[in-house]
């Protein structure tokens, strides 16, 4: 049976441009390799926005090294990168953006949901790439909710969707550089939850509503359960109607050296990333 290793809790809150309020919850600044190959976790809201005219959100800025997966709970996001992806999200909806050799991205509040307002939740995810990929071609997957298949769980305990990876036949609908699952599940009060992982593989549970229960610790919203990475059985208890996040990932065993929205493999990888951004190398695009 895994056991818990250590719960991590929010950093504090803070603004990503002016349309999204984050619980910094990790980052590859404190523990990424313990993630690995997940390298930082912030989560949106809940939190109300009125309707409005303004774009909120994120200018144009770069990325190098790594993936960005942004999972939509409620409310709306448009992106466009310079690799020609875009589009908008909504509510069940996921972006997964491979920024890789280099990107330039913005992420505002999509028209729609500027327009009408309400509740905002999400989460992004960056996700690492082996060094044989950091420097591969950008690449942009849009999966929209009906794309991912929603599985029942054992003992009528709830259903999962699976984003990525596999779960007893399903597959997930992103396409990944490294073996990963993240499973959205939706848990119903009472119920054991058993699943089955790969032993030697990172495992977290981040709870976005609700209570659950790990190796007799008590882990509510807004909390990360890390897991030893020993044995491949994992279970929980599920103490009230929750939904959990599941992150679980094969590690990348190489240095991380991060710097801003760069993450490489060596300090001089770092300098060519931002002299490269200087020059110009991460493309263009017209908003």
């Amino acid at each position: 049976m895994k056991k818990l290793a250590f719960i991590k809790r929010s950093s504090g809150r803070h603004w990503v441009g002016d349309g999204f309020p984050v619980r910094g919850i990790f980052s590859y600044r404190d523990i990424a390799h313990d993630l690995s190959p997940f390298l930082l976790m912030d989560y949106a809201g809940p939190t109300d926005f009125p309707p409005t005219t303004s774009k909120l959100g994120v200018g144009q800025h770069p990325h190098r090294g790594f993936e960005t997966v942004t999972i939509v709970y409620s409310g709306g996001v448009s992106h466009k990168d310079s690799s020609g992806g875009g589009g908008a999200i909504g509510p069940g909806d996921v972006q997964w953006m491979t920024a890789a050799s280099g990107v330039l991205h913005e992420e505002f509040h999509s028209e729609e949901f500027a327009r009408t307002g309400g509740a905002f939740e999400m989460i992004q995810l960056w996700v690492n790439l082996p060094s044989k990929d950091k420097m591969a071609e950008p690449n942009y997957q849009e999966i929209v909710r009906d794309q991912i298949p929603k599985v029942a769980l054992k003992n009528n305990a709830g259903t999962a969707r699976i984003i990525a990876g596999d779960y007893e036949g399903s597959h997930g609908a992103a396409k990944t550089y490294t073996a990963m699952n993240v499973w959205d599940m939706n848990l119903k009060e009472g119920h054991l939850i058993s699943l089955d992982l790969p032993e030697g593989h990172t495992t977290a549970l981040f709870v976005l509503k609700g209570k659950i229960r790990v190796d007799n610790h008590l882990v509510g919203s807004a909390e990360l359960a890390v897991m030893e990475r020993d044995n491949e059985k994992l279970e929980f208890d599920v103490l009230e109607e929750s939904t959990v996040l599941l992150l679980n990932g094969e590690p990348i065993n190489e240095p991380i050296v991060g710097h801003g929205p760069f993450v490489m493999n060596s300090k001089e990888e770092i300098l060519t990333a931002i002299e490269d951004f200087n020059r110009g190398k991460f493309g263009t695009f017209n908003r």
